[in-house]
């Protein structure tokens, strides 16, 4: 007898009940050569289960690589056709892939394909096929698609990089006056690109990101394109070196599209400044798309580029990452050299600074950090540590903590709740999960402090003189109040001495209760992401940054990934962490929850368009 859900119309039930179980194909996969598009049918594995829809390349309701619920209704219409019918379903979009047909026109398919099934259940079956080809619609533009299928694409001559850079140049010109992540052009752009189409035509390969467009977050120097650091001392700067990253990145034949919001010298959670103003998050323009990075987080999010590269000082890769749905890795402390970074090598909290590079998926990451990875002879904190593969990680039998609460900020309950799901997700992949918390970690915020209030505001004073930019003019309130107190230019070296004392302690607890784990999950703030705060405020208190800042102190390398929707609509984070050059780890949990978590929308494009 076969199982069929209470809510198939009686008719279907009624079919059903005479129906014998079908002995299931294995999953069909199918890929579009013209479109980039791919999609798997997966059966279930018992009657019990739902089968699954996977795309690549999705956009809106699904993230790249995600998998979805096949619509119950038409699952059950499968099972009463048997694997016949299943097997013509995926042939037949295989066929339409082959001779480029859209994908819209591909799930469109299904009713001819299972109609006599279908009909018999009513409205209800016809709304979740329309739905999914609503779906398959909102993937048409290759905009959204991770770096990784771009390139392949590029590769493969089904997409020609001058179409990908038109693309991207035309949405910037349409949705970046209401978004205000991309703050700056790069006029070479499209001859860059045809450079790279021409390269393909003559058979030569510029490297793994041969044609595909990227932006850099406006802290780094980019050659002929104006660098700001987001401070009115460097309005008008146009270097004449590329900084380390993005002269790697260009090796590897990415073409640089332009530059995204940064706060001054990176040092805030909000990301604005008095040049550029805020950049908005994409889904919803009264909130804060998070700092440091949030220029580049909405510019991913939003289809403006395909990938960029960010910093974090005490979270601004992960807390824009967390508030815009996006994926961003911050890697171990000594891996990927800062030359050309607005944060010099040699401050006082030079420790804290890392660059890593922020996508739509998981895999881009792993991707673009291979380009970036290493000493550059310039860097002398870099070490010579290859990056190990994520692919040679085994899930099962891994030590994950999962700390829900860090005894600073205690996080609302839509991320708790969020954190808890994935813990769930890494349980039934093998993973020997444990709550715990963090020897030490409570002293986060305090130690972290210790050091501004020690004199690392020199620092801020000795780059805002090198900037040109006037103490009056800094944009940041917390560091202009830092700064202009009696001694800010000096650091007192007994209280420095003390500072560094309790900093080791605290390095020394966290790694010691850490080497119990082999990785770890847990909130990356402790709220979503919140309104705009007024200019050179900080969006949120300082302690529920605690949760990111704890890893750039020890050097950790730390991930985030989505991991499900806050009430207001915008995306919640979950945050991976391993021990220090186990990135390989950070990435293998990551793709995990990447694909175990169930879709989510991506934001509204119509609030975006500018009368």
């Amino acid at each position: 007898m076969l199982c069929v859900s209470s809510n198939v119309e009686a008719p279907f039930r009624a079919l059903a009940s005479a129906a014998s179980t079908p002995a299931w194909p294995p999953p069909i996969t199918t890929t579009s050569n013209r479109s980039g598009w791919m999609i798997t049918l997966v059966p279930p594995s018992s009657q019990s289960e739902r089968a699954t829809i996977r795309l690549e390349g999705t956009v809106r309701n699904l993230v790249h690589g995600q998998s979805a619920p096949m619509p119950r209704l038409l699952q059950t219409a499968c099972y009463i056709a048997g694997p016949w019918h299943f097997l013509r379903f995926g042939l037949s979009v295989a066929r339409a892939g082959r001779r480029g047909v859209s994908r819209r026109t591909a799930v469109k398919a299904v009713p001819a394909l299972v109609g006599p099934f279908l009909a018999l259940a009513g409205r209800r079956a016809q709304s979740e096929v329309d739905e999914a080809a609503n779906m398959a619609n909102a993937m048409d533009s290759p905009a959204h698609l991770s770096t990784t299928a771009q390139a392949a694409l590029i590769r493969s001559g089904e997409l020609a990089s001058q179409e990908l850079v038109a693309l991207y140049l035309d949405r910037i010109k349409r949705f970046n006056p209401a978004l205000n992540a991309v703050v700056a052009l790069a006029e070479d752009a499209r001859e860059r690109a045809k450079d790279a189409d021409q390269a393909f035509a003559d058979g030569r390969s510029l490297g793994p990101l041969h044609g595909v467009p990227m932006t850099i977050k406006d802290c780094f120097d980019t050659a002929g394109t104006v660098s700001t650091w987001g401070t009115l001392g460097r309005k008008d700067y146009v270097p004449s070196a590329d900084a380390t990253v993005v002269h790697r990145l260009k090796n590897a034949g990415a073409i640089l599209l332009g530059k995204t919001n940064t706060p001054e010298f990176t040092l805030s959670f909000e990301t604005h400044n008095r040049i550029h103003g805020f950049t908005n998050n994409p889904f919803d323009l009264g909130r804060s798309p998070g700092g440091s990075s949030g220029g580049a987080a909405a510019a991913i999010a939003a289809g403006l580029t395909s990938f960029d590269i960010g910093t974090d000082y005490g979270g601004s890769i992960r807390v824009p990452s967390h508030a815009c749905g996006t994926v961003g890795i911050k890697p171990t402390s000594g891996s990927v050299p800062r030359t050309g970074l607005c944060l010099p090598p040699g401050m006082l909290t030079d420790f804290l600074s890392h660059a890593g590079p922020m996508a739509r998926s998981v895999a881009d990451l792993e991707l673009i950090l291979a380009v970036i990875w290493g000493p550059d002879g310039l860097d002398t904190r870099i070490a010579p540590v290859p990056l190990a593969p994520s692919s040679a990680v085994t899930l099962k039998g891994l030590r994950c903590a999962v700390m829900m609460d860090n005894g600073i900020a205690r996080p609302d309950d839509e991320t708790l709740a969020v954190v808890e799901r994935a813990e769930g997700i890494l349980g039934d992949a093998g993973l020997k999960t444990q709550r715990d918390r963090l020897d030490g970690v409570e002293e986060t915020t305090a130690v972290g402090g210790g050091f501004w209030a020690v004199g690392a505001h020199a620092g801020v004073r000795s780059l805002l003189d090198e900037a040109g930019t006037g103490l009056e003019d800094y944009a940041n309130n917390w560091f202009r109040s830092f700064a202009k107190a009696p001694g800010s230019g000096e650091i007192d070296g007994g209280a420095l001495a003390r500072q560094l004392a309790r900093f080791e302690g605290y390095r020394r607890r966290m790694q010691q209760h850490m080497a119990q784990y082999d990785v770890l999950v847990s909130p990356v703030n402790a709220h979503p992401a919140p309104l705009h705060p007024a200019p050179g405020d900080s969006p949120f208190p300082s302690t529920d940054a605690s949760y990111t800042e704890a890893y750039d102190l020890t050097g950790w390398p730390a991930g985030v990934v989505r991991g499900g929707t806050a009430s207001t609509g915008v995306p919640i984070g979950v945050q991976v962490v391993a021990n220090p050059w186990r990135e390989d780890v950070v990435l293998a949990v990551m793709r995990h929850l990447e694909g175990a978590l169930p879709a989510f929308a991506g934001p509204d494009e119509s609030g975006w368009r500018q009368a």
